[in-house]
């Protein structure tokens, strides 16, 4: 009897020693000085294995970014309940994520990559700002979604480099219960109250 065609042994564990180095490798360093060879010599394998279950360093990029949850179920979580505290339960949500993941790995990845890799810039905007926020702003009922999500995006995206990745304290030792009913009311009332100029400081409304 011949032997099964199928995966060799041990295929799939070698692609995920290098997926997870690569995790690592990203999010501490950044994409520009991450190296397909290094990321083979942290996972201990050929550096022609990478290429052979990755193709590319774009490739074993984006195949990092896998993120730790389903945005469809994140998205019904956190409209779960109506959005009457809908900021405060995003900036809950996003730390218990980032909080929850070791070393932060792909969100963390994607934050620093976005800073210097168009490619990794787009998929932030479109997962955060278009998948996430955008139904969360439409929920809330008001008008401009697109802005209303962007300037949510602009606060989650700031506090996230502020606490993981420049690490300004007290923000990055501070626990959610602190953070989020402080950053959680600015983004209430970026969902929620008037854009028009002429009505006076969003900031100011709804306080």
């Amino acid at each position: 009897m011949s032997p099964r065609a199928g995966r060799r042994p041990g295929e799939s564990v070698t692609r995920g020693l290098i997926l997870a180095a690569a995790k690592t490798a990203f999010s501490e360093r950044g994409y520009d000085a991450t190296s397909m060879r290094a990321i083979a010599r942290e996972a201990g394998v050929d550096p022609a294995l990478v290429v052979h279950y990755f193709g590319s360093k774009v490739g074993l990029f984006e195949a990092s970014l896998e993120l730790p949850v389903e945005i469809g179920a994140l998205v019904a979580g956190l409209l779960e309940g109506g959005t009457d505290a809908v900021g405060e339960r995003i900036v809950r949500t996003f730390l218990g994520v980032w909080d929850a993941t070791p070393g932060q790995g792909p969100m963390l990845a994607m934050l620093r990559g976005a800073v210097s890799h168009p490619d990794s810039a787009d998929r932030l905007r479109m997962m955060l700002a278009h998948q996430v926020l955008q139904p969360i702003a439409a929920a809330a009922g008001g008008d401009q979604t697109e802005l209303r999500a962007s300037l949510v995006a602009a606060q989650v995206v700031g506090l996230a480099m502020a606490r993981y990745v420049l690490r300004f304290e007290p923000i990055a030792s501070a626990s959610p219960d602190v953070l989020a009913p402080l950053i959680g009311g600015t983004l209430q009332r970026y969902l929620t109250a008037s854009l028009d100029p002429g009505s006076g400081d969003p900031a100011q409304q709804h306080a």
